[in-house]
């Protein structure tokens, strides 16, 4: 049984299908925010991204937020409240 809760476990399905052959890593951090803005009570409203795919390389950081954003669709800023993106190519650290 998993402790993921749904908007994370949409995610990983998202960023699965978008990102072929990505690494990637989705922690919830909404614990630590609990009580601030932002926070919804559902236990899911802040997220940290690490994902590295082939497909970055080239692309700048904003090109990079831009695609996982688009690849997250209503996620990020309609049904969690924050999302911080770290997007890397194989090879950078």
């Amino acid at each position: 049984m998993s402790n993921k809760g749904p908007a994370q476990q949409e995610m990983e399905s998202l960023l699965a299908a978008a990102f072929p052959e990505a690494r990637f890593a989705v922690s919830n951090d909404s614990a630590s925010h609990r009580g601030h803005s932002g926070d919804d009570g559902s236990g899911e409203s802040h997220f940290s991204l690490a994902i590295e795919w082939a497909g970055f390389a080239g692309m700048n950081r904003v090109a990079r937020q831009r695609a996982v954003n688009k690849a997250l669709g209503d996620l990020p800023g309609q049904r969690v409240h924050a999302l911080a993106i770290k997007a890397t190519a194989p090879g950078e650290g």
